[in-house]
Parts: structure tokens; C-alpha cells; sequence
């Protein structure tokens, strides 16, 4: 395979019938489970696409490919994938999912073991321990490894911190750098909560408190609220764009609201690429140069924000929350991209825009993921999470009751 001739792939075989992430739903038709399911095949889906142009603008990725990306392409240096970056020596193309995709699954391990609301130490006493001790398949390795030997170094920050720092695990995202981190893997937070984007803020600002600190942390729990919204019946772009603004802080909230201000004018994604960075640049730390950033990069404060999740809440805007051209926006906008075509597929997927059958079948196939098996873990979780929340508001109210609080009808 030669770098310059390689062409883009997105094919594959049909779906099964009823993978609820593929059928064609009018909009606000789709339920619980299918929204589940949008959001986690389509936040993988977005990631494969999005890793093998990872750290390039679009004028690279357009130089290197001959044209947009449209789904599917292999690695940036063909054959010498292995040995072209020895940094980071990961068959990132060919379908092949990366650390966001790892880490998302990681969570749903968690929910799955805690089948209730999470916190700093279930990331503690769960997350950490599956990154450490069980082998798993690693579609950029290819072979089978501990996920903590593929995650970046802000996610080493974790097993560093909690198993051999014994940091309290509601502090020990302080220190590390700012950066994504925890907003890429947080949208099952999202979906445990759908339709209460401010428990989901809450409890992902909970959990992300293990991980990231200042605007990464905030970056987590928005992005967590934003899936929330889009999971609530007649969810739009616009009425998730309203519940993240509704709950950002600081640098995160006016970053989101000038790149979607920006967004909003722009007819597709390819009239977008210049705007939306044009837009996040002044809140974003890395600098015009991803791959050499500013010494002032990834650093605590109140006026910044990560480049990543307004990005992605641009692109669901532009593509009026259609999945492939909300993912495709994000795969060709390049700098982080695969965090950025993360974030915008589990948006578009839980607003029930349907991931392309033949994306998600090569993203499978290729990454030798059954990526329908955590939706379907964390719709049976989500279920019993909210008959668990709905007793303990019902003792809640019989209590405040005996008080002389105003009584509520069932």
C-alpha cells in the first residue's frame, strides 16, 4: 500500500438486522436502546475514521489523500506505519479503533460491575484495576495487551496517581496536563442519565475529578450533558448546543457558543474548517502547531477551554445533526480529530441519526470488536439505574412529606 494512491475505503457487509445503530428512524423515533447504541457504535466509528489523519490540518490530509476523507482510509505512512512515528508505533487506519474507543468500553466494564451511578473511586476501585490486569485485544498493537500499555500518558496519570500514589481519587486529576482525556470516554455518563443533562454534568464531573482538572474536567462533564440532551425526545443540535451552554463554566461555555455561533452559518463542513478553528483558537492552549505545542499549552485556567468538544458541538450543528457528514466534518478538520469524530458520533448517535451500516460493519470487522455488546450492557444498566433512582426519590419525598413538605403525586 503507497502512501500517495490509497484510497478511501467504506465498505463492508450490511449490518445484521436489528442493530437498533443502523435502521432508519425518523427523527424522534428512536428509544432508549437505539439511542444507546447510536452513541456508542457511532462515538467507535467516529474514532477509527478519525485516528489515521489524528495531529494534521486539512490542507495536509487533502495534500496526503488526494481529497476528503469519506470514510475509511489506511494508515498516513502506508507499510511503515510500524517504524515512521517510533513514539507512537499504532496501525492507526484500516478501521482500526484507538485509546477513546478503549477507554469508553473500559467505563461500560464499570457500570456493568457497579450498575449504579459512578464516582471518583469506582474509577479508583474499577477502571484502574481493567487497565492494569486484563489483557484485551488492542486493534492498534494488533495482538492482545494490557489496554494500560495503549493509552497516552494522561491516561497513565491514573494508574500512576491511584495505584501507586494512593491519591484520593476525587483529587487525583490535579497535575496532569489539561487536555481531553476524560471528555472523550464520557459519554456512557451521558446515557446512564439520558434525558438529565444536569445529573449527567454532575456525575461526569464526579468521575473525570480522577482524571483532569480544570477545563478537562469541565469538558467532561459538558460533553456528558450534551449526550444526555440528545438522548431526550425531540432533541435537536440546537436544544443539546442550549443544555451544554445552559451548564459550561468559564473558557468551555464562551468557546462553545463562539464556534457554534460560527457554525451556524456555515452551509457543510468543508465551509467550516476554517471558521470553527478560526473560532476556537483564542481559547484553545496547543497552539497553531498540534504536533509542537506552545509552552503555555495544556496548563489549569479559567479562560480556556479544550479545542476538541466545541469542535464537535460545531459539527453536529453544521451537519444539523446528520452522523456522517456531523463525523466526516470531524475526521477532515484534523489537529485531534478522532477525539473530535468521538465526541460528534456519540452526539449525532444518541439524537438517533443513523451510523452508516457500512462504517460500522469495517469498523468491527477490522478492529475484531463486537462494538453492539457494550450498547447493550449499558441500556440493561441505564434501565436498572433509573428504577434505582426513581425509589430512592420516592423515599426522598415520603420523608420530606413527614417534615410537613408538600406531598407529590405519583
Amino acid at each position: 500500500m503507497t502512501p500517495k494512491g490509497q484510497e478511501n475505503r467504506g465498505t463492508g457487509r450490511a449490518a445484521e438486522a436489528g442493530d437498533p445503530a443502523t435502521r432508519d428512524l425518523e427523527p424522534g423515533d428512536a428509544g432508549l436502546a437505539e439511542r444507546i447504541t447510536g452513541a456508542l457504535v457511532g462515538a467507535a466509528v467516529g474514532d477509527a475514521l478519525g485516528g489515521p489523519v489524528e495531529g494534521y490540518s486539512p490542507d495536509q490530509i487533502l495534500q496526503r489523500h488526494g481529497s476528503r476523507i469519506h470514510g475509511v482510509v489506511g494508515p498516513w505512512h502506508g507499510d511503515d506505519w510500524r517504524t515512521a512515528r517510533p513514539v507512537a508505533p499504532y496501525h492507526k487506519g484500516d478501521g482500526h479503533v484507538t485509546d477513546d474507543t478503549l477507554m469508553t468500553h473500559a467505563l461500560v466494564r464499570v457500570y456493568a460491575r457497579v450498575r449504579d451511578h459512578l464516582d471518583a473511586y469506582a474509577v479508583a476501585g474499577h477502571l484502574v484495576p481493567d487497565l492494569m490486569t486484563n489483557p484485551r485485544w488492542i486493534p492498534e498493537l494488533e495482538t492482545e495487551a494490557l489496554p494500560l500499555h495503549r493509552v497516552f500518558l494522561a491516561e497513565k496519570w491514573l494508574v500512576a496517581r491511584l495505584h501507586y500514589g494512593h491519591v484520593d481519587p476525587r483529587e487525583a486529576g490535579v497535575g496532569n496536563i489539561v487536555n481531553c482525556g476524560a471528555a472523550m470516554y464520557m459519554a456512557p455518563v451521558g446515557l446512564v442519565n439520558a434525558a438529565d443533562p444536569r445529573a449527567a454534568y454532575a456525575e461526569a464531573l464526579d468521575v473525570a475529578g480522577a482524571h483532569q482538572s480544570s477545563y478537562g474536567r469541565e469538558a467532561a462533564g459538558v460533553l456528558a450533558a450534551g449526550v444526555a440532551a440528545a438522548c431526550a425526545p425531540g432533541a435537536t443540535p440546537d436544544s443539546v448546543v442550549a443544555a451544554c451552554l445552559s451548564l459550561a463554566k468559564d473558557g468551555t461555555r464562551e468557546a462553545i457558543e463562539a464556534v457554534c455561533e460560527a457554525a451556524a452559518r456555515c452551509p457543510d463542513f468543508e465551509s467550516a474548517l476554517g471558521p470553527l478553528r478560526a473560532a476556537v483558537a483564542p481559547y484553545d492552549t496547543v497552539g497553531p502547531d498540534y504536533r509542537a505545542p506552545s509552552l503555555g499549552a495544556r496548563r489549569p485556567s479559567r479562560l480556556h477551554a479544550v479545542e476538541e468538544l466545541p469542535v464537535a458541538l460545531g459539527m453536529l450543528t453544521v451537519a444539523r445533526g446528520d452522523f456522517r457528514h456531523a463525523v466526516l466534518g470531524a475526521v477532515n478538520y484534523g489537529r485531534d480529530c478522532d477525539s473530535i469524530a468521538t465526541m460528534a458520533g456519540a452526539l449525532a448517535g444518541a439524537l438517533g441519526s443513523a451510523v452508516p451500516r457500512e462504517w460500522s460493519k469495517t469498523v468491527a470487522e477490522a478492529s475484531r470488536l463486537d462494538l453492539w455488546e457494550p450498547a447493550r450492557t449499558l441500556t440493561g444498566v441505564t434501565r436498572e439505574v433509573f428504577e434505582k433512582d426513581v425509589r430512592r426519590r420516592r423515599a426522598h419525598e415520603r420523608a420530606f412529606a413527614g417534615m410537613g413538605g408538600p406531598r407529590c403525586s405519583d
